[in-house]
């Protein structure tokens, strides 16, 4: 028998209690404030929470709202996959989430018996999810960057996270021993040519699973001031309209990749266009809405992990 709408209402507020407790690291009292009821209240709704198994290490109940937004993004976007989860009152830029998210698919696609080959973009959200994923033993499963690795100055990218989902993983992992720009088109083409790079590429070019970030190209964009490119490169691809970027290629409003600036000097793998394999981005806050919507539209993504104010956001977006 189907539940009432009182039972699911209440279903739907304790998932979402414990989502705050579990996953988001919140206390009962902080909980009692954000949803607006007592700490009893708080207490029984993580209890509830407990005792249906809404909740075991991750999130197992779908919010209804979260359900609805999913729901609305895949249809609009032609989406083969999409997960929206709840927003943190508190942090509501926190990747925790759509980690915790992440995770599950690279964790899923992994414990195929078909040998995989998951290919891996760079930045906090990423990252973050190869974090929370659980050891797991699948020596025939291949992990393969999708980014060159190493900044201007000559540094690895503290966001690389082949090598530690190959930790976690024991799968056979290639990184992308490249800058992440050359100092010229002629340059970046010699490099591609290198025997191990085109191999690595080829292996990329496969992949079942792609899981990217997406970024914002404004002042504040990540790929800057994690010193992969200069505040002038940055300038350069704003005036020539960038406004995301994915595995460092920008593109413009209508999600189409920009012939020009640093893009011709960029050693990542390009992105499909339209997407092929399952192409995940997963990114969160209002800041990257216009990125995030851009490569929806350009097809540049075919899956979706965000939160519930982005997805809202998203779908406000002309």
């Amino acid at each position: 028998m189907a539940a009432s709408d009182n039972e699911k209402s209440r279903l739907d507020e304790a998932a979402r209690a414990g989502w705050l407790y579990f996953i988001a690291g919140h206390t009962q009292d902080e909980i009692a404030r954000m949803l607006q009821v007592s700490r009893a209240s708080a207490q029984r709704l993580v209890s509830l929470c407990l005792t249906e198994r809404l909740i075991t290490f991750r999130l197992e109940h779908p919010i209804a709202a979260c359900m609805e937004l999913a729901a609305r993004l895949k249809d609009l976007f032609h989406l083969v996959y999409c997960e929206v989860v709840p927003t943190d009152p508190a942090a509501p830029l926190s990747a925790a989430g759509i980690a915790e998210r992440a995770a599950n698919v690279l964790e899923s696609t992994l414990r195929s018996e078909k040998p995989t080959i998951v290919a891996l973009g760079t930045g906090r959200a990423v990252r973050a999810a190869v974090e929370r994923v659980l050891p797991i033993d699948c020596p025939n499963h291949q992990i393969v960057s999708l980014v060159g690795n190493i900044s201007a100055d000559g540094s690895a990218s503290f966001f690389d996270t082949v090598g530690r989902l190959a930790d976690r993983t024991g799968a056979q992992h290639y990184p992308m021993p490249l800058p992440f720009l050359m100092s010229s088109a002629a340059e970046r083409a010699q490099m591609l040519k290198i025997d191990p790079i085109a191999k690595v590429r080829a292996v990329a070019a496969k992949a079942d699973l792609r899981l990217v970030g997406i970024g914002q190209m404004d002042q504040r964009a990540q790929v800057h001031i994690d010193g992969f490119v200069s505040r002038e490169e940055l300038f350069e691809m704003m005036r020539l309209g960038a406004v995301g970027e994915l595995t460092g290629w920008a593109f413009d409003a209508k999600g189409r990749i920009i012939d020009g600036g640093t893009n011709r000097r960029l050693t990542s793998i390009p992105p499909q266009v339209p997407a092929k394999a399952l192409t995940i981005g997963a990114a969160v806050g209002p800041a990257k809405v216009p990125a995030i919507a851009a490569a929806l539209k350009g097809r540049l993504i075919n899956g979706l992990v965000t939160d519930e104010t982005t997805a809202s956001a998203i779908l406000k977006q002309p």
